[in-house]
């Protein structure tokens, strides 16, 4: 079972000011890759996995970001950890 949810907003700084949504789409693909579930937001990403997992994604995305051409890139990350178990279904349950 997972012990953490983690949410990201990626946001890559563009050598010359164009659109970041194709390079976010890029680091979205590194989180399909790695076979973790998750959910896109409008404004970020949740995962669900084992933290070590999911924090080893987060680096991976910022890697991707920069070999894409980008100068640098803010990460922010929210992380919700519990050992004996995190799911995004059950902290969404009552609102659905």
């Amino acid at each position: 079972m997972a012990n953490a949810l983690l949410s990201i907003q990626i946001i890559p700084k563009t050598k010359h000011g164009e659109d970041t949504i194709p390079y976010v789409d890029q680091a979205i693909a590194v989180i399909d890759e790695s076979g973790v579930k998750y959910r896109v937001g409008p404004l970020e990403t949740t995962m669900e996995g084992e933290l070590s997992e999911l924090l080893s994604i987060v680096e991976k995305m910022n890697e991707k970001m920069i070999a894409a051409g980008n100068e640098s890139v803010i990460s922010q990350v929210k992380v919700f950890y519990n050992p004996e178990g995190a799911s995004m279904d059950a902290l969404t349950e009552k609102y659905r």
